[in-house]
């Protein structure tokens, strides 16, 4: 596999020097990628760099997922107005290994092979330095001419789009990251770094201070900033960040993150987050392109990158999940489903506690959804609508005006979940 061809054809390429593919094609080649500690998940916005690293080991080459221990301390200005809060070591180091687990899911670490990923730590060969020996062996290799000439450093400098400015500390970040790239070329041969296009500036640097140092040949390749169709940056929602990690965003609501893209960005997402080939992909396009409401872009978008990221089982839990807002599930589909997808599902949905105690005697239906719990404005509303079928309850039609609802309805010991029409759902919770 052509690393180089690969990505263009998943448009995934922004800027290459001159000379990177013939690298590539020469030989086995080492490349790096820095992912920043700063948290102990990586979120949707990581995933663009982890998928170029995935399609470099691929393509027989080797890949270096470095955790940026050092320059997380202080935070990259790139693409920020503002400067970032710093971290401790010890949060450094929960962070890394926290990352390394689901890198696992993309790379291989473990095998024997020529080509294993390997995880640094710039930490680990900074922590030692001392200031005068930085000074005096890094930030001699690149003038301050030259430093200021990157569009980062420009646009805190003069303000631009309302940044505060600069301290010394972001100021010394692309010496950091440009002596991260010497290192690993002089230890690891490492001759690529990979990116994002903001890292641009960044990882010219570095090139710069190996030709300067060691007079080896080195190498950049940058991948565009992913965006949304509408313009906005992908990867955010209204509730924040879209993370890899399940206590942070669910498996549910990670599927449907993807699932509820627009066409646009589904033809887009699909060559930069999954494996598939050109043909199965352009097949997928030209099935779209028939039947565009079953959306199986969309679908196998979404199917692709929860497996990869979580695993079949969570994919297939979210489609059962998915099946009890907008399909037809099921009172026994909603019984098996895992109390914490059950509250993903239902995240938003009006919600009513009334007294456990309530449910051992047993209370009528009337008198539960009028007074107890106020989702219907009068008994007569509700007789009306069952009478109708128009209620269900734990997703069961109701026929009877006068039932009694006891702890048998409880799903979970604890709710019981109340559906007005087709969409219109209430969630009574039982404490």
């Amino acid at each position: 596999m052509n690393f180089v061809e690969e990505l263009k054809w998943r448009g995934m390429i922004q800027d290459m020097t001159p000379g990177t593919e013939e690298q590539l094609q020469k030989e086995m080649t080492t490349a790096y990628l820095g992912i920043d500690p700063t948290a102990d998940s990586l979120h949707i916005g990581h995933l663009v760099g982890v998928m170029m690293l995935r399609h470099f080991q691929r393509s027989g080459h080797k890949p270096i997922a470095l955790i940026g221990g050092a320059t997380g301390m202080i935070g990259d200005p790139s693409g920020k107005s503002q400067e970032r809060v710093l971290i401790d070591e010890p949060k450094l180091r929960h962070n890394q290994e926290c990352l390394k687990k689901q890198l696992e899911k993309f790379l291989d670490f473990n095998s024997d092979a020529e080509n294993a990923a390997e995880l640094v730590n710039n930490y680990d060969w900074m922590k030692d330095f001392t200031f005068l020996d930085f000074i005096r062996n890094v930030g001699k290799l690149i003038t301050v001419n030259y430093m200021m000439s990157k569009d980062s450093v420009k646009r805190r400098i003069t303000g631009e789009n309302g940044a505060d400015g600069m301290s010394f500390t972001e100021f010394t970040y692309q010496l950091l990251q440009g002596y991260d790239f010497v290192h690993l070329n002089s230890q690891k041969n490492c001759k690529l770094q990979l990116g994002g296009a903001d890292q641009w500036g960044n990882i010219t640097t570095g090139t710069e201070m190996i030709r300067k140092v060691t007079g080896n040949e080195a190498f950049a390749l940058t991948c565009p900033l992913i965006t949304k169709a509408d313009g906005k940056k992908f990867g955010k929602t209204e509730s924040g960040n879209v993370w890899l990690d399940k206590k942070y965003t669910s498996p549910y609501k990670f599927y449907q993150f993807w699932l509820n893209v627009t066409d646009e960005d589904a033809e887009k997402y699909i060559k930069i987050f999954t494996n598939l080939s050109k043909e199965e992909i352009d097949s997928l396009i030209a099935e779209q392109s028939e039947a565009p409401h079953l959306r199986p872009l969309q679908k196998r978008l979404a199917k692709e990158i929860t497996i990869m990221v979580h695993s079949e089982e969570d994919y297939s839990s979210a489609v059962e999940a998915s099946n009890i807002l907008f399909g037809n599930a099921t009172a026994e589909t909603l019984k098996n489903i895992d109390e914490e997808t059950f509250l993903s599902v239902f995240e938003g949905v009006p919600q009513f506690c009334v007294d456990k105690n309530i449910f051992e005697k047993g209370i009528k239906i009337l008198d539960l959804t009028v007074d107890s719990a106020p989702i219907f404005s009068s008994k007569g509303e509700i007789r009306k609508l069952i009478q109708g079928g128009g209620i269900s309850i734990n997703k069961e039609k109701l026929t009877d005006a006068d039932i009694v609802i006891d702890s048998s309805f409880l799903l979970k010991e604890k709710y019981i979940l109340i559906q007005k029409g087709k969409k219109n759902y209430f969630l009574i919770i039982a404490k």
